[in-house]
């Protein structure tokens, strides 16, 4: 296993992934744009947001498969370029690449051959757990099982940031529940920080406790996930009744006779409104229905240097 060098921060504990102003264009347009968070050490992030908010772009990034157009992104302190960065860093990309005319032992093979740092044993685990035989091709594989194999890849080489770009899509739910298993044993046991980009809250609330949402380009929402749905409040009320001018309203919704508003600021609900702590889903779907509403990244969450909480 590689030591740990995450920075240090005296109030917030070690950093795994920092970006700033972090942003890639393609031609006239802005894939990602003044994308700037932080994503402490030992922590499973799920990065959330629609088709095309540049979540792919983002990890692209992050593991150094393309260079930014402007702003920075440090992981574990160094910066994308520094020639041991890449090595720490594990990804299983959204088009899992592999050599198709390769078997499954062939592959973890090469994956041996091509890092300083392997553990066969760990990688043969998560074959052996998807019962993929060892002489299987690649070709001949499923959607899930190539998946299982390049996770295998990723553990294999013990990274110390893992990017998960929609890992669980074509899993089954007993693989996806294998999944989070070692996901969240990865975190505990060895302290990796994992960023995964997923659709499905579900899978979202199983593992992670952490959470980026990405919307035109940057960042709307960041930060401990338990905080974030602690920032806001969900009222619901008849159509007549008047929103306290204090709150700051993410998103408002009417159904017959009554409201529903999603609301932040630390105010006392009027009596006209029934007030409730908002899930994880009525958060994302609120602030993805309106990407005009105002950001929210926690001090937690915030760069070094970029301020107070937003």
């Amino acid at each position: 296993m590689n030591e740990p060098y995450a920075v240090e921060d005296a109030e917030r504990g070690p950093t795994a992934l920092e970006v700033q102003g972090l942003g890639k264009r393609y031609g006239q347009n802005w894939a990602l744009k003044d994308c700037s968070f932080r994503l402490p050490a030992g922590r499973i992030c799920a990065l959330v947001g629609p088709n095309g908010a540049g979540k792919s772009t983002l990890m692209s990034l992050v593991t150094g498969m393309v260079a930014p157009t402007a702003g920075r992104a440090e992981v574990f302190g160094r910066p994308l370029d520094a020639p041991d960065t890449r090595a720490r860093v594990g990804l299983v990309a959204q088009d899992k690449p592999l050599y198709a005319g390769f078997t499954v032992a062939e592959t973890l093979r090469l994956g041996r051959e091509l890092n300083g740092t392997w553990d066969g044993a760990k990688a043969e685990e998560v074959v052996a757990q998807g019962r993929i035989p060892l002489s299987a091709r690649v070709g001949s594989l499923s959607g899930g099982q190539r998946t299982r194999v390049c996770l295998a890849l990723a553990l294999g080489r013990l990274p110390d940031l893992l990017v998960l770009d929609e890992p669980m899509s074509d899993l089954d739910p007993l693989a996806r529940h294998q999944l989070t298993g070692m996901l969240m044993a990865e975190a505990a046991e060895r302290g990796v920080t994992v960023l995964m980009s997923s659709h499905v809250v579900a899978e979202l609330q199983d593992s992670c406790d952490y959470l980026v949402v990405l919307a035109g380009g940057g960042v709307k929402l960041a930060g401990d996930i338990d905080e974030v749905l602690d920032a806001h409040r969900l009222l619901v009320g008849a159509e007549t009744a008047e929103l306290p001018v204090e709150a700051e309203v993410v998103e408002t919704r009417h159904s017959g006779r009554q409201v529903t508003a999603l609301v932040r600021g630390n105010i006392p609900a009027p009596a006209a409104w029934q007030e409730s702590r908002p899930t994880l889903e009525e958060v994302l779907l609120a602030h993805l229905r309106t990407p005009d509403a105002p950001t929210l990244i926690t001090a937690e969450a915030r760069p070094a240097g970029l301020g107070v909480a937003a």
